[in-house]
C-alpha cells in the first residue's frame, strides 16, 4: 500500500497496483482524464510534489515531448507503487466539460506498455 498525498485535499492509502488517475477519481477528486487513461489528451495531468516516479511510458514520454509540456505527468500512465504528493491540474470545475472523462480501465493502456527514463 501507497500513502498518496493529493495537495489541498487530503492523504489516502492506495494499492499499490492502482492507477494514479482511477486512484485520484476514488479518493473523490474531480481530475480530468477525457480519454479515458490512454495517454492521448494530457487533462489527467499532475504536478508531482514529492516522489515523482523515475521512469514513464514511452507513451506519456512521446505525447508530453509532443506536446511541449514539462514539470507535469500523465497521472494515468502512473502506478501508486510508492508514497507520493501530486497537485492536480486539470479538473473538471471550471473545465466547461459534463464529466471528467471516459472511464479508466484497470491496467495502464495502450498496451504494449514500454517503459522508459524520464
Amino acid at each position: 500500500m501507497a500513502k498518496l498525498t493529493v495537495d489541498g485535499i487530503g492523504e489516502f492509502v492506495v494499492d499499490d497496483a492502482k492507477r494514479l488517475a482511477t486512484a485520484l477519481r476514488e479518493v473523490g477528486t474531480d481530475q480530468l482524464h477525457a480519454c479515458g487513461g490512454k495517454a492521448r489528451c494530457t487533462t489527467c495531468r499532475v504536478e508531482f510534489i514529492e516522489g515523482e516516479p523515475t521512469n514513464m511510458t514511452l507513451a506519456e514520454k512521446t505525447i508530453l515531448a509532443d506536446r511541449g509540456m514539462t514539470g507535469s505527468r500523465l497521472s494515468c500512465q502512473i502506478l501508486c507503487d510508492h508514497d507520493m504528493k501530486v497537485r492536480l491540474i486539470s479538473r473538471l470545475e471550471g473545465s466547461g466539460r459534463k464529466d471528467c472523462g471516459s472511464p479508466l480501465a484497470e491496467t495502464i493502456e495502450p498496451t504494449p506498455i514500454e517503459w522508459v527514463e524520464k
